[in-house]
């Protein structure tokens, strides 16, 4: 009897000592919401005791309730607990503990939490028991098979490709009518017109016709004749050796190598346009009509480079505003052909392959994690 006696004096000695040297390192309360976990670190010195007491304000039961030494190793859990008391867990190595309560049911739990630790020795009464933060980087290495480039062949294959053997461009004057507009009085009346078709494309494998540009001239009687025989001289003058032949006044229009021809001053004249199928109908109406070209008098002319009328038929219609002479209209249409011919010529190309071979290529995958450590650590 006086021995159970002696240990209990004993123990209770013991309690009241460790109860004076425990320092605090937190005492808090902290809500733990529904369905939710609450964490707390904290860093601990070698020999340290950790005193640890939670209990539940209302008496409820938290889920679980764990101190964790940093990283996994469990040193302590609890499961369903409104309380602990006094939990003593003994710290080996100075390290990073992890005080973890998590909240399973639907309602909030408001938890009274006081940690307090004892030290081993006198030196470590001033320990900072906060932690701080920081990244440090893990790297692995993926390794795989792939094919790598350790060289070069240089091949010589024998190929073929088209290419111009002849270019040259042709006059095709392929219009050149006179026309009959009677006078207002006469009974036929005093409108006309005249159609044209331009040459077609012709485009074959190794060798091509396209017309490239036109025009067109419209002259009235002998007036106009005297001008374009003037305008001739003035091109072959100016203009020789094209595709083998001199450029017709009209042909240097389209081409142009001419901007400017020599038209009449004097002389009867004639109204004119130049449309199409639709509107030279419109025309022959008496209604109002559009075209592509129109003028007043004894000559004129007009030259065509876009692409949407290179090709096709073309009306002129014309009128005669004399109340008794008719008139002799003349047009002239010449077209620029565009020759080509082509062959096959036969070239070597050098052809780069490269040669491969497999090899094991590593590489490095970085990992960068957050970890708590203690204030006094050091890299």
């Amino acid at each position: 009897m006086k021995t159970k006696l002696f240990l209990g004096i004993a123990f209770l000695s013991i309690q009241l000592l460790n109860a004076q040297n425990a320092i605090d390192v937190t005492e808090q309360t902290i809500k733990v919401k529904a369905l939710s976990e609450e964490v707390m670190y904290f860093g601990f010195a070698e020999g340290d005791q950790i005193i640890f007491n939670l209990s539940e304000i209302d008496g409820k039961e938290v889920k679980e309730v764990e101190i964790i030494e940093f990283p996994s190793a469990s040193k302590f859990s609890d499961f369903k607990t409104s309380k602990v008391t006094n939990k003593v867990i003994n710290v080996n190595t100075k390290g990073v503990y992890k005080f973890r309560f998590y909240n399973s049911s639907l309602g909030g739990r408001i938890c009274k939490v006081k940690i307090q630790r004892i030290p081993s020795e006198d030196k470590f009464k001033g320990f900072n028991t906060a932690v701080k933060w920081i990244k440090e980087q893990d790297t692995t290495w993926n390794s795989y098979t792939k094919d790598v480039i350790i060289g070069y062949d240089t091949l010589k294959v024998q190929k073929t490709r088209k290419v111009i053997s002849l270019e040259e461009k042709i006059e095709d004057m392929f219009m050149d009518k006179s026309q009959r507009v009677h006078s207002t009085t006469n009974e036929n009346g005093n409108r006309t017109s005249i159609f044209f078709t331009l040459p077609q494309n012709q485009i074959g494998e190794y060798e091509s016709r396209t017309v490239i540009a036109w025009a067109y001239w419209i002259g009235v009687g002998e007036e106009s004749n005297k001008a374009w025989q003037q305008n001739r001289k003035v091109i072959v003058g100016a203009v020789k050796g094209f595709a083998g032949a001199a450029l017709t006044p009209i042909g240097a229009i389209a081409l142009g190598t001419a901007t400017n021809l020599i038209l009449p001053s004097m002389g009867e004249d004639v109204s004119y346009g130049l449309v199409d199928e639709t509107n030279k109908n419109l025309f022959y109406s008496g209604l109002q009509y559009k075209g592509f070209d129109f003028g007043k008098g004894v000559a004129g002319y007009k030259r065509f480079t876009n692409d949407s009328m290179l090709q096709g038929t073309y009306f002129v219609v014309m009128s005669n505003d004399n109340i008794m002479q008719g008139i002799d209209v003349n047009i002239k249409v010449s077209a620029i052909i565009e020759h080509k011919k082509f062959k096959d010529e036969v070239y070597i190309e050098k052809q780069v392959n490269p040669k491969y071979e497999k090899q094991i290529i590593k590489e490095p995958v970085i990992n960068t994690r957050e970890l708590p450590v203690t204030f006094d650590y050091r890299r």
